[in-house]
């Protein structure tokens, strides 16, 4: 199949606007004889939701969260990103396009990037209009803080907290669809397959989770906007409950998975404590915002804090390496979170780490709280204020910005970070990677779209910090409603969907076929005992930094344990009642074939860039060295069941931009 991206014509800054003002529409009277299936209601999903409803469509929404209030974009708590321009500080449309395309590490379409950028500020006004509670200055206008990856503030935040309330408004928006009648809501329910009639994608197989009663469900489309796939690696900041089984049901009929060795590593989470553990906990980037990262200088102070017998406040500040700022002095600690991760991975190597495991770097905001203090003094007339004064008006200040974030550290670790520095260090975070879509965000399968994190567009090979939430909501509110006019004015006569189609019957018995294995399999192993092992083979071969040798023998060693995973695999309870871990086994199942194609994409691409770092190709001073002659593209990679999967690429042309050796320094 060739690649069509179906990049409009025209000047960058003018391809959207006219793309608008031609693309084809839906009247209203004929939008509510249509049917869309929307899979997810996080950001993306819930705004798509609630916009196509409010439009006339008919909108069938699913999560396997109780709520849709549980999905996962409540985690996103540093801020979103728009080119308001605020704090007059230079920002723009186009400098938020050339920072994405450069975070990206130049592995994404312009075209794409440059829209995302140009409707960013209308997704603050829908916000604010919604009630979000954003942070706000002094004289009332939206305050504004600085991510990873940038020289401007363009971030906007509700303290520690801006997915949720981002969700929140989202999730309110649709509940007015939901209390219309335009949108009917399953919760509890997972899709298990997408059913393609003639073609085009025309419904969904999904289980009810509580009954484990298996349903057809029928569409015109199929909107997936079911969140990314770093579970993967078992730990990782996101939900226990998050996966990649209905991006994966795509890409096995027929929909082309991109870029999937793209992930991102976060650089502030609380680092691993132990094998007890099932997930990990993402301290927000909002934080590198104020607080100054370090390790000791000298080895012996760091063999000292592992061995317990010196505390952070013990190493006086001529002896501490702020090596980010020393490192990257132009951005300092707001490098972006490759940069950052790699940069901690090498002093814990290198022997510097902080904690018992050696695997943890210093977030230091002693020098914010005195900053705040004495800028609070002066504000408040305190020009006797002693340094207790200015300590406790500085940590008001961060108690404010912050304080949620720091309440979930202290409560999670025990130590308070108004006292001592917080302990981090990477941990696997988003994926760039996922379906393939074109402008329109349809995959190669006919009415079936990704949305969000669920699709490979917009971050390249990296994604700036506040950048996921401006994506999900420009997908939901303002991309989708558009482009998805173009593909249903075919359909205004179709007339409904059946359910009765032979489509159906087939992949229902796949799936009903799939439960009864997992039922009557009599293995010895645990679903989760098969999830860590992968997880481990990933981290270690596929995870900070990739080489080819290491590549080559994860792909093996998956290969081994999915044919094991067949073999031994014990679920147990019943098939038509709750049982999470027969959901789980689906899921797991799913990432044993996904976690091989990450592997042979990273084995495939012959350059580092971004969040992919192979080893042997990086330049002298440790940076991540591209290969633009012969990786500028998209791996789109084709499913072809036990054969190996077949590469297609969609190669990236730069009009706008100019191709350079990123630097931060």
């Amino acid at each position: 199949m060739t690649l069509n991206s179906k990049i409009p014509n025209g000047p960058l800054d003018k391809k959207w606007t006219d793309y608008k003002d031609h693309v084809r529409l839906v009247n209203p009277a004929n939008k509510r004889n249509i049917d869309v299936i929307i899979i997810g209601t996080g950001l993306a999903g819930a705004s798509a939701a609630a916009t196509l409803a409010e439009m006339g469509y008919n909108v069938k929404a699913f999560c396997f969260q109780d709520s849709p209030r549980r999905a996962h974009s409540i985690a996103a708590q540093g801020g979103i990103n728009a080119a308001k321009n605020y704090k007059n500080d230079g920002d723009s449309t186009f400098r938020l396009f050339y920072d994405t395309i450069k975070g990206g590490d130049y592995r994404a379409r312009e075209a794409n990037v440059h829209r995302l950028a140009e409707v960013s500020a209308n997704i603050i006004d829908q916000c604010v209009a919604q009630g979000v509670p954003f942070a706000r200055e002094y004289g009332g206008l939206l305050d504004n803080r600085s991510f990873g990856g940038v020289q401007v503030q363009r971030t906007f935040y509700a303290a520690g907290q801006t997915g949720q309330q981002l969700l929140l408004g989202a999730y309110s928006a649709m509940n007015r669809q939901i209390a219309s009648g335009k949108v009917t809501m399953y919760n509890r329910h997972e899709m298990l397959d997408l059913v393609i009639v003639d073609g085009k994608a025309r419904g969904i197989i999904a289980k009810n989770l509580v009954s484990g009663e298996i349903e057809r469900h029928s569409g015109h489309a199929v909107l997936l906007a079911s969140g990314g796939y770093g579970n993967v690696f078992f730990l990782s900041t996101n939900a226990m409950g998050s996966n990649v089984t209905a991006a994966w049901k795509a890409h096995k009929k027929g929909a082309y998975f991109a870029n999937p060795c793209f992930t991102q590593i976060h650089p502030t989470c609380i680092p691993v404590s132990g094998d007890h553990q099932s997930k990990l906990t993402l301290m927000s980037e909002s934080l590198r915002n104020d607080g100054r990262i370090w390790v000791p200088a000298k080895m012996e102070d760091a063999e000292a804090l592992r061995q317990g017998a010196k505390k952070a406040i013990d190493i006086p500040e001529e002896d501490r390496d702020y090596y980010l700022e020393r490192r990257y002095p132009s951005f300092g600690n707001l490098v972006p979170r490759d940069v950052a991760s790699r940069a901690a991975k090498e002093r814990c190597d290198a022997g510097f780490g902080v904690n018992k495991t050696g695997e943890a770097v210093f977030l230091d905001y002693a020098a914010a709280i005195q900053r705040y203090g004495k800028a609070e003094a002066h504000r408040k007339n305190l020009h006797d204020a002693d340094a207790a004064k200015i300590t406790e008006l500085g940590k008001a200040v961060v108690k404010e910005k912050y304080g949620n974030l720091f309440d979930m550290y202290m409560q999670i670790t025990g130590d308070n970070p108004y006292e001592t520095p917080m302990k981090i260090y990477p941990a696997v975070h988003y994926t760039m990677g996922g379906l393939w879509v074109d402008y329109n965000l349809m995959t190669t399968i006919d009415g079936c779209y990704a949305l969000g994190e669920a699709n490979f567009s917009d971050h390249g090979a990296n994604r700036l910090g506040a950048s996921a939430l401006m994506q999900g909501l420009a997908d939901g509110y303002f991309v989708i409603p558009y482009t998805i006019g173009e593909y249903l004015a075919d359909d205004i006569r179709t007339g409904a969907i059946s359910t009765d189609h032979e489509a159906f019957d087939e992949a229902e018995n796949k799936v009903r076929e799939r439960i009864q294995f997992f039922m009557n399999n009599q293995g010895s192993k645990s679903v989760d005992s098969f999830h860590k092992r992968l997880g481990k083979i990933m981290w270690e071969k596929c995870g900070m930094a990739r080489n080819e040798q290491g590549l080559k023998e994860a792909i093996e060693e998956i290969q081994a344990l999915r044919e094991e995973f067949w073999k031994e695999v014990k679920v147990p309870g019943k098939a038509d009642e709750f049982n999470p871990e027969l959901d789980k086994a689906g899921r797991v199942a799913d990432f044993l074939e996904l976690g091989e194609l990450m592997c042979r994409d990273a084995l495939n691409r012959n350059e580092s860039c971004g969040g992919h770092f192979r080893e042997e190709y990086q330049t002298e001073e440790g940076e991540a060295l591209r290969n633009d002659k012969d990786y500028a593209y998209v791996a789109a990679w084709e499913y072809l069941g036990e054969s190996a999967p077949v590469l297609h690429k969609e190669e990236l042309n730069f009009e706008n931009v100019k191709l350079t050796q990123r630097s931060y320094k």
